[in-house]
């Protein structure tokens, strides 16, 4: 009697003990529906509405890798969150089961709500009155990542993230329902692909790179616990923290894992005893972001490429939204960097200017047909810590301010929003092609006095005035003086010979070339001496007074290269999106795609090129240089086809050199980017010369010898001339 009394009263305990749970469990799920009364309802009404096909289709944000022009070298990341996905395949099992043992023992049994967990969760929290214990499955906290970093709005992130009733009652519902159409693998790889483990590393794959450096198929048992411990607290359990307590917190939380997963049986006894005597050690390394972060030397090609993303407008409606599918669409970019070039013309800068000059010494190389940006190089450190800078060149502001040299964000080469440099004699390019185009043949001969009195007004402050207010322009050299041609004209620099060439064609034709081959005027003064209004009366203009940039002069000049076809420069090869597509506009054209169009015939190109070769002493193919030539030292030292123009400004404040060959352009220059007033002097003046000639000789060789094509007889010497005798040079 007494024992059959026993057994009845141990079964009612029983069913007692088993309406208590599911009592305490139906009281955990309606407790977040009262929370949602009165002022409430609304609210988690709206809340409850999140559709799941946004859970199950929003990618999580993911860094964007960018690769030199070889696909394979990484020229720099840029990331909100580092983070890569990866799949379930490439994760080691370890890591899987360390994650589902510290987070969701029950995560393969239950379907989205574990009411086992909530029932404990809610009799704990009730004892310690307040929220001592979550009992959020894997994916729950999946739901709550995905709604977090797909906030729009700081009150969003906070809705999604905050300790509510209205939240939970969310996540649990979005959890279930997200069962249903996702099965556990799916979610288990999401969920170890938006996990935060710490020192910015967002996913498994993050997380094996920064505390490790490896892959997450290589992580060990150990690695794998002490990763997995991390999601709870990332800083009360960081393995790396400089606390005393630091070390010891990562391990006892480690060990809890490890001891974990052995109860659920993922370790025998044994390996769980090995796993934890094994001793926490780390191999850190930080992940590189922005341009801050990329070789020596590349920081400025960088970010020009950057400037050249947030321009797009196939990438975005804003430059900021651009800016923010970077740093989170997980691109992969191939770059048109090209390493060896890039190398070569660093190492040619750095051999006539240290980083510590004053002066700026840089080249910007591009391809002619295709636009491609190859190489970008300048004796300075893209760096923000101006710490050790040098004294400001300008002797007025020494005390006050430091020079941006040898550290520097500035866009020195072009791709941003500095004006750039005057760039002297170089500008003649773009009277004589407009001069070509006006029918006006190579042969065209004027005689050109030391100085000539233009038809052109100046100030009363020009050292170029003369009479009441009349622009009197001179040459560089008595030598210059006599009857020139545009051959002898181009390649001697002959400034009166161009000023009245330029009186012929009318100086807004000059003006005009210049814009249809990209040069842009960023300048007040320059924009409005550009104007319809003012254009015309410009006349300095052939003399290179505008301000413009290495890349755009690169660009023009292998625009002439190409045989008249100006190609914008362009930094990109080709850009994937996380599924692997190309990138492409609202209209369906690659964002990478090059942007070429004629602008100019392909004889009046030929015909610029041709007297453009008496700069470097090539000589002309049909016609006579005068003797000698500005760079006359260019062709002998590449020994291969090539055309160019130096510039000097006044008083030697800058000087240039752009040279050309069928296969590459490169524009040089030098100057003082703090202050346009500091003169470089003759002694640097041949400089930018030296570099890009070099630079061209050990950047094409090994490459086949291209040719130009020379122009017509009628680009050469007009309808009713005969050419003179005249031996061609190829």
């Amino acid at each position: 009697m007494i024992a059959r009394t026993l057994r009845v009263a141990g079964g009612f305990v029983a069913l007692v003990r088993t309406g208590l749970i599911v009592g305490l469990a139906i009281a955990a799920l309606i407790y977040p529906m009262v929370a949602l009364t009165g002022a409430g309802v609304k609210r988690g009404t709206d809340a409850l509405a999140t559709p799941v096909g946004a859970l199950r289709s929003s990618p999580p944000a993911q860094t964007s890798h960018v690769y030199a022009a070889d696909g394979t070298t990484l020229l720099a990341q840029f990331y909100e969150e580092y983070r890569t996905y990866t799949t379930l395949e490439t994760i080691s099992p370890n890591i899987q089961k360390a994650i589902v043992a510290a987070e969701d023992a029950r995560f393969w049994e239950h379907h989205g709500v574990d009411f086992k967990g909530v029932a404990r969760a809610f009799v704990a929290n009730q004892k310690a009155g307040a929220v001592s214990q979550g009992a959020s499955t894997l994916t729950m906290q999946y739901v709550r990542n995905v709604l977090r970093d797909s906030a729009d709005t700081p009150a969003e992130v906070s809705e999604a993230t905050e300790q509510t009733g209205a939240r939970k009652l969310r996540e649990m519902k979005l959890a279930i329902e997200l069962e249903k159409h996702m099965s556990k693998t799916e979610i288990l790889e999401r969920y170890l692909n938006v996990a935060y483990f710490g020192h910015r590393a967002y996913g498994v794959l993050a997380a094996a790179e920064v505390y490790f450096s490896k892959r997450p198929a290589d992580l060990t048992v150990p690695e794998a616990a002490l990763l997995a411990g991390l999601v709870q607290a990332p800083s009360s359990y960081d393995p790396a923290g400089t606390s005393g307590t630091a070390g010891t917190s990562a391990k006892q939380r480690r060990d809890y894992v490890i001891d974990r997963m052995a109860e659920l049986g993922y370790l025998d006894a044994a390996a769980a005893s090995a796993a934890r005597a094994t001793p926490i050690a780390l191999k850190l390394s930080e992940p590189p972001n922005d341009c801050l972060a990329t070789q020596p030397g590349w920081g400025f090609f960088c970010a020009m490429f950057r400037s050249w993303w947030s321009d797009q407008p196939g990438l975005g409606a804003t430059p900021d939204e651009r800016l923010d599918k970077l740093r989170r669409g997980g691109y992969s970019v191939v770059t048109s960097l090209d390493p060896r070039i890039q190398a070569i013309a660093q190492a040619q800068v750095l051999k006539r200017e240290k980083t510590r000059s004053p002066y700026a010494l840089g080249q910007v190389a591009v391809e002619p047909g295709t636009g491609l940006i190859r190489a970008m190089a300048v004796n300075r450190t893209y760096s923000l810590d101006r710490a050790s800078n040098g004294p400001h060149s300008d002797p007025r502001q020494r005390k006050r301010l430091r020079g941006n040299y040898p550290n520097t964000v500035n866009p020195l080469l072009g791709g941003g929003d500095m004006a750039g440099y005057q760039a002297g004699s170089t500008f003649k390019m773009f009277t004589l092609l407009a001069a070509l185009e006006q029918g006006m043949p190579l042969s065209t001969a004027i005689n050109s006095p030391k100085t000539f009195v233009s038809k052109y007004k100046t100030g009363r402050d020009s050292p170029a005035r003369c009479g009441v207010d009349s622009w009197c322009p001179s040459n560089a050299s008595s030598s210059m003086t006599g009857r020139q041609t545009m051959w002898s004209g181009f390649g001697k620099s002959v400034n009166t010979f161009f000023v009245q060439l330029e009186q012929r064609v009318g100086a807004e034709s000059a003006v005009r070339m210049a814009e249809r081959l990209g040069l842009h005027w960023r300048t007040g003064i320059d924009r409005l001496q550009a104007s319809p209004a003012k254009a015309k009366t410009w006349g300095a203009f052939t003399l290179g007074v505008a301000d413009t940039t290495p890349l755009e002069m690169a660009g023009a000049f292998a625009t002439v290269a190409a045989d008249g076809t100006h190609c914008e420069p362009i930094p990109v090869i080709s850009i994937r999106q996380v599924d692997g597509t190309e990138a492409t506009d609202a209209a369906g054209v690659p964002v990478a795609a090059t942007r070429c169009a004629r602008v100019l015939s392909p004889d009046v190109a030929r015909g610029a090129v041709d007297a453009a070769r008496c700069v470097t002493g090539f000589k002309a193919a049909t016609g006579d240089c005068g003797g000698w030539g500005t760079a006359s030292k260019v062709y002998p030292t590449i020994r291969r086809p090539v055309a160019g123009k130096s510039g000097t400004t006044d008083d030697n404040r800058a000087a240039w050199f752009v040279g050309m060959t069928p296969g590459l352009t490169i524009a040089g220059f030098i100057a003082d980017p703090d202050n346009p007033l500091h003169r470089v002097g003759t002694a640097n003046a041949g400089k930018p010369r030296e570099a890009v000639a070099e630079t061209l000789r050990d950047a094409l060789a090994g490459t086949a010898v291209r040719q130009f094509t020379p122009p017509s007889t009628m680009v050469a010497y007009g309808v009713n001339a005969k050419p003179r005798a005249f031996k061609p040079r190829r």
